[in-house]
């Protein structure tokens, strides 16, 4: 193993859209309602899978035309659902990037989103190339995803230990390629790293 693939979202960056609209709706009853019914992961998967913004909001203002105006945020302020580095993982980006170690990504994340998002991000910096999922229209855990980033990346299997906090995005990486750690937080990752040789015991 001479390489690590992390995901973005609630492994290098915390992701939550309550951290947007909690802003924006001061009742928390409300609040609770519009994040499980409204605008909610499931309907956000869709920027994801590549769709615009544009078409997802307009259909969900059709089916809450109440709740247009706050929809109607989500595109312009979405970098606000991200809620700063996932602690501790600054350290391990930086120990792997000084020993050298070579670092990808594979993220679900829209692409009319990520370039707003990108200059803010400087663990990404070290990362030699990203496969974003909006841009390609594959998303995790499809296995052609994993494919692009074995060829993209110049990987072949077992070289690169991919990094995902969702159980099915690690089964799948592990079918195509990618021996797998499910992450639940960095003490645990880098344990993992330092037990696979790619940083100090």
């Amino acid at each position: 193993m001479r390489a690590v693939v992390f995901d973005v979202g609630n492994v290098l960056y915390g992701w939550d859209i309550r951290a947007l609209y909690e802003k924006l709706i001061d009742d928390p009853a409300r609040l609770d309602w519009f994040c499980r019914e409204v605008v909610t992961p499931e309907w956000h998967f869709q920027h994801d899978q590549g769709r615009p913004f544009a078409e997802t909001s307009a259909e969900l203002i059709a089916r809450f035309p109440a709740e247009a105006d706050l929809i109607c945020q989500f595109g312009p302020r979405f970098t606000e659902t991200i809620v700063g580095e996932v602690p501790g993982m600054a350290a391990i980006v930086e120990g792997l990037a000084a020993r050298g170690v070579p670092m990808f990504a594979i993220t679900n994340f829209a692409a009319e989103f990520w370039g707003p998002f990108l200059p803010t991000a400087r663990l990404l910096r070290p990362l030699r190339d990203v496969i974003v999922s909006g841009a390609e229209r594959l998303v995790k855990p499809d296995p052609a995803i994993y494919r692009l980033a074995r060829a993209r990346f110049g990987l072949k299997p077992g070289e690169a230990l991919f990094v995902d906090d969702r159980a099915e995005n690690v089964v799948a990486g592990e079918a195509n390629g990618f021996p797998g750690h499910l992450f639940d937080g960095a003490e645990g990752l880098a344990a993992r790293l330092a037990a696979e040789g790619l940083l100090p015991q």
